[in-house]
C-alpha cells in the first residue's frame, strides 16, 4: 500500500513512524513533511490546505491511501477533493470537520445528540459575552469559535481578560467551567463502527503546575493509571455513538479520527471539545504503544470496513512525551536557532528545518520537537523521555519538568 501523509508537524512525524512500521505499507510519501519525517519518507512540496493540489499529488504519487494530519486541510475540504479522485482518505469531509472548525457547530451537535457537556452560549458582541460570563461566573471559559491551532481557549479568573479575548476573536463560545482532570480519547471511525485508542492526558499550559499561557500542548502520557474502569465504554456509549448517529442524520457522516476531549467531573465525564484529527502531542504516546499495524487500521476506516478489523493490540508499559519549545513561545516564538543532539531515536520533529548550504538543523516553529519514550511503567518512560530532551541543545528553549509527575505520584483525583 502506497500512503500519502499530509502535514509537517510532530503529529505527522509520529504518524509517519507508525506507518513505516506497518509491513503492509510499501511506500510513504509526506507533503510537505519535515526533516524528521524525511528520514523515513519521500518528501513532496504541497500547500496542505489546497484541495486541488493535494488531490493532484495523490493521483501523481499513485497513493492507495491519503492520511490527512492537521485540522486546517480537513476544514478546507481536502478530503473531499481526494475522495472525488476515487482515492481512499483517512479524514472527515469538510462538512463533518466543522465539528472542530466551529465550536458553535460542535455544541449544536452535542445538544442534539444528548452528549454530556458544559452549558454554553454563542456570543458575538460584548453585551452577550458579559451576560454569559456573569451567569457562569469564574473561572471564565471563552473559546474562539474557529480554528486557533490549539491556542483559542482562555480559562481565567480575570473577567476583563475574558472579555478582551472574546473581543479579539469576534465570535466565541462562553462555557461553564468543568472541574476535574482532563482525558484525551482518540476514536478511529468509518462513520458507523468505532475503535477507541488508549486514553491519554496532555499538558496545555506552558509552565510547571499548569502555570502560564495556553499552548498547543507541552507533553503527554499514556495510559492513565487513575482513569476509572469502564471509562472508554461509557464514552463510546454516551458520546461517540450518539455523535456519529447525529452526524449521519444530518447527512454529514464522520469518517476519520474523532478526538474526544473530556473533563472527569463529579457528575461523570463531560465533553470539553471535539477535534477532527489526531491530537498533538498525545499522538506521540498513543501510537508508541500501538502494536496493531497503523496503515491497515486507517485504511479500514477510510474504506468503510472497520467493523471487520481485528481488535487492537497494545504494548505493555507506558509512554511519555516532553515537548521542547522555542524561546518566546507561545506569544512570539523565535526561529532560526541551531539544534544539536536531535538525531536519536525517540526525538520527534515538530517545528524544524534544514539550513541551505550546510544542512544544519534549525528551529522553525514554536513547538520544535519532543522526546518520546516508552518503558515498563510510567516512571521509567518519563525518565527516558527527559533523558532524550536533556540531550538536545537549543538556545533559549523551554520545557515543562512535571509531565506525568502527578500521575506517577498518585496526585490526580476525580472530584466526588
Amino acid at each position: 500500500m502506497r500512503v500519502l501523509l499530509v502535514g509537517g508537524g510532530g503529529r505527522e512525524h509520529a504518524l509517519a513512524l507508525g506507518l513505516v512500521r506497518d509491513p503492509g505499507v510499501s511506500a510513504l510519501i509526506a507533503a510537505p513533511g519535515n526533516p524528521g519525517i524525511a528520514e523515513v519518507a519521500e518528501l513532496r512540496a504541497v500547500t496542505a490546505t489546497d484541495p486541488a493540489a493535494v488531490a493532484a499529488l495523490a493521483v501523481e504519487t499513485a497513493a492507495d491511501l491519503v492520511v490527512i494530519g492537521p485540522e486546517a486541510p480537513l476544514v478546507a475540504g481536502v478530503a473531499d477533493a481526494v475522495r472525488a479522485k476515487g482515492i481512499a482518505v483517512f479524514g472527515p469531509s469538510g462538512a463533518a470537520a466543522q465539528l472542530e472548525g466551529s465550536k458553535a457547530f460542535a455544541k449544536d451537535v452535542m445538544t442534539a445528540a444528548g452528549v454530556p457537556t458544559a452549558r454554553a452560549y454563542v456570543c458575538t458582541d460584548e453585551e452577550s459575552t458579559a451576560r454569559a460570563l456573569d451567569e457562569f461566573g469564574a473561572p471564565y471559559v471563552v473559546k474562539d469559535d474557529g480554528l486557533a491551532a490549539g491556542k483559542g481557549v482562555v480559562v481565567t479568573d480575570d473577567r476583563s481578560a475574558a472579555l478582551a479575548h472574546a473581543a479579539e476573536c469576534g465570535r466565541v463560545v462562553v462555557e461553564e467551567f468543568l472541574a476535574g482532570p482532563e482525558v484525551s480519547l482518540f476514536v478511529v471511525t468509518d462513520g458507523e463502527a468505532a475503535l477507541p485508542l488508549l486514553p491519554a492526558q496532555d499538558f496545555k499550559r506552558l509552565g510547571d503546575g499548569d502555570a502560564g499561557p495556553n499552548t498547543g500542548g507541552m507533553g503527554a502520557y499514556a495510559p492513565l493509571p487513575w482513569a476509572p474502569t469502564g471509562l472508554v465504554d461509557d464514552v463510546l456509549r454516551d458520546v461517540v455513538h450518539p455523535t456519529l448517529a447525529e452526524l449521519r442524520r444530518r447527512g454529514t457522516p464522520f469518517a476519520g479520527l474523532l478526538y474526544v476531549g473530556l473533563a472527569m467531573t463529579a457528575a461523570g465525564p463531560r465533553v470539553i471539545e471535539f477535534n477532527a484529527r489526531f491530537g498533538d502531542p498525545e499522538t506521540q504516546v498513543v501510537l508508541a504503544l500501538l502494536e496493531t499495524p497503523l496503515g491497515g487500521l486507517l485504511h479500514a476506516a477510510a474504506t468503510g470496513t472497520l467493523a471487520e478489523h481485528p481488535p487492537l493490540c497494545w504494548r505493555d508499559g507506558a509512554a511519555v512525551t516532553v515537548v521542547l519549545a522555542s524561546a518566546g513561545y507561545p506569544a512570539a516564538p523565535r526561529t532560526g536557532d541551531v539544534i544539536t543532539g536531535a538525531d536519536r531515536p525517540g526525538i520527534i520533529h515538530a517545528g524544524t528545518a534544514r539550513r541551505a548550504g550546510d544542512g544544519a538543523l534549525l528551529s522553525a516553529g514554536g513547538r520544535v520537537l519532543c522526546g518520546t519514550a516508552t518503558g515498563p511503567d510510567l516512571a521509567a518512560a518519563r525518565d527516558a523521555a527527559y533523558a532524550l530532551v536533556d540531550g538536545v541543545k537549543l538556545a533559549g528553549s523551554q520545557h515543562r519538568t512535571d509531565i506525568a509527575a502527578a500521575a506517577i505520584d498518585g496526585r490526580i483525583t476525580i472530584p466526588s
